[in-house]
């Protein structure tokens, strides 16, 4: 049932549950305990008056006066608990009784098998009287009974009373009567107490509990618990405004982040669009100027000392078209043209590019590709310009000289085959303040650098569904790591492996 999904139903029906099983445990035992004491009173009671009415016959059959046990068994028989006093033979037969027509007769056969018994009482049913306790002890033949009786016989008759339990009985029923009426009372007001205390302490706090996470569940951060109990349900509440707390200023500083980011992305697009009509105005005049000049430059002589000047000039705007064709490229980089291609053999051309360079004499390279390497899904040319830029900040950083590590291997990620490419370099490092800047757009440390290389490259990766990090320290170096998509072959049947 529904009910008993409740965390505090099932503590209070639990506890009932065991209170009511103790309690009744408990009532067993004492109302047995206290049957046992009143039969053990009657018992007593019963002995007390056996012994009484022994001594009383053994006096008046000293004194010669045996006509008077009758007397005194008559007498005794009058007690109202009392159903018979009598004295039978050992064979059976009654000898003297309170009730005058059982002379004669034989006892009964309950009341003859307690005196075979070494115990010598017994609790039988006797019809009309109900439940009795019947007790019996033997008269032995005494040095004075001997004229009577003789010498032979040990035992001259047996004394025997039977103990009506009524009153016992109705005193029985009572105290368990009593006792039980106590008991439900006590159970019912533990019961209706722990149903309360859980129900105010427990169950009333859990409730606002959950109905106040499902308000922080729907984004109201406002909401919080008053509870003034120092008690677990306390420190938990407590516990729970505490995180509440800590999410709303976490929703707040997000809010904040992103409202910044917002406008960062939103500055970003202006900058984009604005460099990117900037450059299209600034490349048609560049691309005039750099013609000019050729022209001129063409026309004069090898020794004219103009000459050289005019190769500067061209060598600056053709510094300026690559900055310009960056900016168009960054605003709206080219969709790659996909196919299978084989990255090792890429790798090795962009590495005779790179040893062309001024910045890459002195520089020592370790080259390490993986054979069995899968081919790829990528654009070539952008994979090749990927390269080219990292293998050249590379040289860079190692101005001094240094060593040039460019390796390969398999990797697998989320279940998907990528290949590896690490770039390392021996230089000074990038500092931690820098390098978590370096693919940010326009960011560079260099004099005549655009800050837009690793941007691209970031961008170009990302468009091939991998991945483009970092690792740098100032004992080491910098390691850079491209991972690339496997090609699947059986996805692309008809694509070839293109080197």
């Amino acid at each position: 049932m529904y009910i008993f999904r409740s965390l505090t139903t099932r503590i209070i029906v639990t506890s009932i549950t065991l209170l009511v099983a103790g309690i009744f445990t408990y009532a067993s035992f004492n109302v047995r305990h206290q049957q046992e004491m009143l039969i053990n009173t009657a018992r007593e009671s019963t002995e007390l008056l056996l012994h009484t009415v022994e001594s009383s016959i053994y006096n008046t059959m000293h004194l010669g006066n045996v006509q008077d046990v009758g007397s005194i068994l008559s007498m005794v028989g009058q007690h109202n608990q009392l159903v018979g006093v009598r004295i039978f033979h050992p064979h059976g037969v009654v000898l003297r009784s309170s009730l005058p027509n059982e002379v004669g007769r034989t006892v009964s056969a309950a009341d003859y098998n307690l005196y075979q018994n070494p115990k010598n009482y017994g609790i039988f049913d006797l019809p009309p009287h109900g439940e009795v306790l019947a007790m019996v002890k033997p008269i032995y033949n005494e040095a004075a009974c001997h004229a009577c009786h003789g010498s032979k016989a040990r035992v001259i008759g047996i004394l025997n009373i039977n103990y009506s339990l009524n009153r016992t009985k109705m005193q029985m029923l009572e105290a368990s009567r009593i006792f039980v009426f106590s008991s439900i009372a006590i159970t019912l007001f533990l019961a209706l107490t722990i149903s309360f205390l859980l129900l105010k302490f427990v169950k009333k706090p859990l409730d606002n509990m959950i109905e106040t996470m499902s308000k922080v569940e729907n984004g109201d951060f406002a909401v919080r618990i008053d509870y003034q109990g120092k008690d677990e349900i306390g420190r938990l509440i407590v516990s729970f405004n505490s995180m509440v707390d800590r999410l709303d200023l976490a929703k707040k500083e997000l809010e904040k982040l992103h409202f910044q980011q917002l406008e960062r992305a939103d500055r970003l697009a202006s900058i984009g669009e604005m460099a990117a009509g900037i450059a299209h105005e600034i490349k048609n005049p560049l691309a005039g100027i750099s013609a000019a000049v050729t022209i001129i430059r063409e026309d004069m002589d090898a020794n004219d000392p103009r000459e050289e000047i005019l190769g500067e000039v061209l060598q600056q705007v053709k510094r300026l078209d690559k900055t310009v064709n960056d900016l168009l490229f960054f605003g709206k980089p080219s969709l790659p043209e996909l196919s299978c291609i084989d990255i090792n053999a890429i790798i090795t051309t962009t590495l005779k590019f790179v040893s062309q360079h001024s910045g890459a004499a002195n520089i020592n390279r370790q080259v390490n590709l993986a054979n069995g390497l899968p081919p790829v899904y990528a654009d070539d040319k952008q994979m090749q310009q990927v390269f080219l830029n990292l293998l050249l900040n590379a040289c860079q950083a190692m101005s001094g000289g240094g060593t040039l590590t460019v390796k390969t291997s398999l990797a697998q990620r989320d279940d998907k085959t990528f290949v590896r490419v690490d770039v390392a370099d021996t230089g000074s490092g990038i500092p931690p303040q820098i390098l978590e800047k370096i693919f940010t757009p326009f960011y560079t440390t260099k004099a005549q650098g655009t800050g837009l290389g690793l941007p691209i490259c970031l961008k170009l990766v990302k468009l091939h569904e991998g991945d483009l990090r970092v690792t740098s320290d100032n004992t080491t170096g910098t390691v850079f790591t491209v991972e690339l998509p496997a090609c699947d072959i059986s996805n692309n049947e008809s694509s070839e492996v293109r080197t």
